[in-house]
């Protein structure tokens, strides 16, 4: 049973890439197409498709093979523009190596595109 979509969908990234598997099937929904949107364009991922299933549909993912860790992050902590730099070294194991993804008023984003655009928010994952 899925409680947590974001959750089950970078574990299942994370196992998927750790066994050497090239590719993965993960269920569909608007927020995960925006981390994986992120992921992509971070070249952590090569690709994804959507697949059309007669229900919410699934993403097939191809990997690179580029993620050491990926998580979610509970509870999902308030973060202001100036305290970014905090909850990187909280979650991230080096400076400028890696991507917190949080959530604004204005869309899913990773830290520094919300930090440049002055944007605070909710953290929700990160990767590395």
């Amino acid at each position: 049973m899925l409680h947590d979509n974001l959750a089950d969908m970078l574990s299942i990234i994370k196992n998927a890439d750790k066994i050497g598997k090239r590719e993965c099937i993960i269920p569909a929904s608007k927020m995960i197409r925006a981390v994986l949107n992120i992921f992509k364009s971070k070249n952590y991922i090569k690709s994804f498709d959507f697949i059309e299933n007669g229900k919410s549909g699934k993403f097939k993912i191809d990997l690179n093979g580029k993620i050491i860790d990926c998580n979610v992050i509970k509870p999902r902590f308030s973060v202001k523009v100036d305290e970014y730099e905090n909850w990187e070294k909280r979650f991230l194991p080096a400076k400028n190596f890696g991507t917190l993804i949080v959530t604004t008023p204005k869309g899913i984003f990773d830290h520094k595109k919300a930090q440049e655009s002055g944007d605070g928010g909710k953290l929700i994952a990160f990767v590395y």
